[in-house]
């Protein structure tokens, strides 16, 4: 397939033809993996009681900066990954865990940061 494109999915190991990709150009594969990515791997994503930031960095990524726009209010996340720097094979496969939130310049007890005031900015640091 080509490298531009996304594809429905991939032939895994056990698949007669490994590593092929099929039904490529169909228009919801994108929107998905931009789910995952945003919601999942980086982890902000909306709650009912307000923005959810909860990453699941790989150990690769030591920092990230993320801006998003919520109920109006911009949020500027900074995520200060402990593990980062670190190759997947020295420190293991990491999933969700421990984060401490600082909303503008004071610690926060949630992971969840409760909307602010339509045209607002929020400055949130989360270490991971």
């Amino acid at each position: 397939m080509e490298p531009y494109v996304y594809s429905q999915m991939i032939a895994g190991k056990a698949a007669r033809r490994h590593g092929e990709a099929k039904n490529s150009w169909l228009t919801g594969t994108a929107a998905w993996n931009f789910i995952a990515v945003s919601q999942w791997i980086l982890g902000v994503r909306p709650d009912f009681d307000g923005l959810r930031i909860e990453p699941c960095l790989p150990p690769a990524f030591s920092r990230v900066e993320i801006t998003r726009v919520f109920r109006g209010c911009t949020y500027r996340i900074r995520v200060e990954n402990s593990a980062g720097g670190k190759t997947a094979e020295s420190e293991g496969s990491r999933g969700a865990g421990t984060f401490r939130l600082t909303v503008d310049g004071k610690r926060h007890a949630s992971t969840v940061v409760p909307p602010g005031a339509p045209g607002a900015e929020i400055s949130v640091l989360v270490e991971a």
